[in-house]
């Protein structure tokens, strides 16, 4: 119920900020003064409905997608003294952090990953890689899984849902309006859509994505910091430490699907630009906010 809540209130706050923008900046009378008769109202409904359609979809698919995108074998009834200690570590800190206690899996990858996902924070999926199980001590994996707990009990799955689906939104919405401006006001085009309106409209697309791409990165670091926080208070800070520090040692990680990359233990490391698109800080940043947590 609260994240029903969460979901309309964001919503509402979308389609009131932009409403008391365009009033008070008289946008409105200024398209109409140069013949663009565009009604924003239907225009900024229209970008909601596609704005958070396919987050919300992919959002409500996500653990299906896993276990198929990933080959994530589910660990129904423990098969050896590896699987029941790894279910029975996720069970705790689960119940330490109070949330329902997740579905556990492995998946086949020889780099060290994990990533946690699902719809409810009381019915997700949390699963490691074969090869994190193999280079890791039982401390670390134990601070990989309460990293992942933590972006589980922090709601960070439905978080960046409703951040996605913000996004999606502006981006439709302006990108329709620009295109409609230059159509109407530059190329004086008076019925319809010329060409205009569409090329004009997908090279904003293409711009404000990237702009949006930037921020929503931005929030999904934010949210790292938080998650070994909460890794480093279930486990303990130092396992957390050296949970992020093993990782420094391994190779390149390998890339997770799009729909889990936010939330694996660990992504890409690079530095200058390139890292305004990264959704993990680099490994040395988080192990020096860890160090200074109090």
């Amino acid at each position: 119920m609260k994240r029903i809540f969460l979901f309309l209130a964001t919503n509402f706050a979308v389609m009131l900020l932009i409403s008391i923008v365009f009033k008070l900046l008289g946008i409105e009378g200024v398209l109409a003064q140069n013949g663009v008769d565009l009604d924003l109202g239907g225009v900024l409904v229209f970008s909601l409905i596609v704005g958070f359609s396919g987050s919300i979809i992919s959002l409500l698919m996500s653990k299906h997608m896993a276990k198929s995108s990933m080959g994530v074998y589910v660990i129904e009834h423990p098969a050896n003294p590896t699987e029941r200690w790894l279910v029975e570590t996720v069970y705790r800190l689960a119940d330490q952090a109070g949330v329902g206690r997740p579905e556990v899996g492995i998946f086949d990858s020889p780099q060290p990953n994990a990533f946690a996902t699902g719809a409810n924070r009381n019915s997700a999926l949390v699963a490691v890689s074969s090869g994190l199980l193999q280079q890791m001590s039982k401390d670390e994996v134990e601070a990989v899984l309460g990293h992942e707990i933590s972006h589980v009990a922090n709601g960070d799955m439905i978080t960046m849902t409703l951040m996605q689906g913000v996004v999606n939104t502006f981006v439709m919405f302006f990108a329709t309006v620009i295109g409609h401006v230059v159509d109407r006001v530059v190329f004086k085009n008076e019925e319809g859509h010329g060409p205009a309106y569409y090329i004009t409209s997908l090279i904003s697309q293409a711009l404000l994505t990237l702009l949006a791409t930037m921020l929503v990165m931005w929030f999904s670091r934010w949210r790292e910091f938080h998650a070994d926080a909460g890794g480093a208070e279930l486990a303990g800070r130092e396992k957390m430490i050296a949970a992020l520090r093993r990782l420094q040692q391994a190779s390149e990680p390998e890339d997770l699907p799009d729909q889990m990359a936010a939330f694996g233990i660990s992504g890409r490391a690079t530095r200058g630009f390139k890292e305004l698109f990264l959704s993990h800080p680099p490994l040395e940043d988080r192990i020096e906010a860890l160090q200074q947590m109090r």
